[in-house]
């Protein structure tokens, strides 16, 4: 096997009920965890949203309200899922866009200190986009020569993505196995958040990426402007935004 790992690396895929990372939740999170040593673990939790799921996400992933009536909330399952992928590297197909940003939404509404610096994220789609240019469905079949039975079943998208990380491995010779050269090659630009709003400059200092004060780094805008961080905690921004925002501001009362 080409991955050479020194920790676990947790495949993931998530069925939400949308694509809003700050107000869309989970409906079914799958999760296949591969082990320094090769051998694998799967798990697939379903959740009750808390709220209807829209008709043309159930389209999309054939869970319906009535599916998960009965099924525990996001917090009463964040516990176990959180002690499954603790200690692990995460990948995904465009998580580190989507995925990784709703998960940590639903982990700190949950109470769960979900840190982005506790792990390496590996994004198979920005691997294939770098490549090749296709969707997962046209991924699956170009590396695997495979179709993708039950596209956006949890589990059959989070197998579909190992199985083509491991193609591509096997593919590209300049690809390398460890997770630390994965990590380096998938990510698009390096942020403090999940969701790319605070990124770093070319001096490692955390500056907004959008908006009137974009590229300007975070403790100067707080230093100058101090209303601006109360209205960025109040306005429609992912709560690990938020987290992050926080602790830029603490450091800097601190210092």
């Amino acid at each position: 096997m080409k991955l050479k790992l020194t920790r676990p690396l947790c495949f993931f895929d998530l069925e939400t009920t949308g694509v809003n990372v700050t107000k869309d939740r989970i409906v079914e999170i799958a999760v296949l965890k591969v082990h320094p040593d090769g051998t694998k673990e799967e798990k697939v939790w379903r959740v009750n949203p808390e709220c209807p799921i829209p008709a043309q996400a159930s389209a999309i992933h054939g869970i319906y309200d009535a599916d998960v009536a009965d099924e525990p909330n996001f917090k009463g399952l964040s516990k176990i899922i959180y002690n499954f992928i603790k200690n692990s590297d995460l990948a995904g197909y465009n998580s580190d866009r989507f995925d990784i940003p709703l998960l940590a939404e639903e982990m700190l509404r949950a109470e769960i200190d979900f840190e982005m610096a506790h792990f390496k994220t590996v994004d198979v789609q920005t691997i294939f986009h770098k490549m090749e240019q296709r969707t997962l469905t046209a991924a699956l079949k170009f590396y695997c020569d495979e179709k993708l039975v039950d596209a956006h079943s949890a589990m059959a998208d989070t197998r579909a993505t190992h199985d083509v990380l491991m193609a591509q491995l096997e593919r590209y010779d300049e690809l390398e196995g460890d997770v630390d050269s994965l990590n380096v090659f998938t990510t698009r630009k390096k942020s403090a958040d999940f969701a790319g709003f605070i990124v770093f400059n070319k001096n490692g200092e955390e500056c907004f990426s959008f908006g009137k004060h974009k590229d300007k780094t975070v403790e100067n805008v707080l230093e100058n402007e101090p209303g601006y961080f109360g209205w960025l905690l109040n306005a429609d921004f992912p709560m690990y935004t938020k987290k992050v925002l926080t602790a830029i501001r603490l450091r800097k009362l601190n210092t």
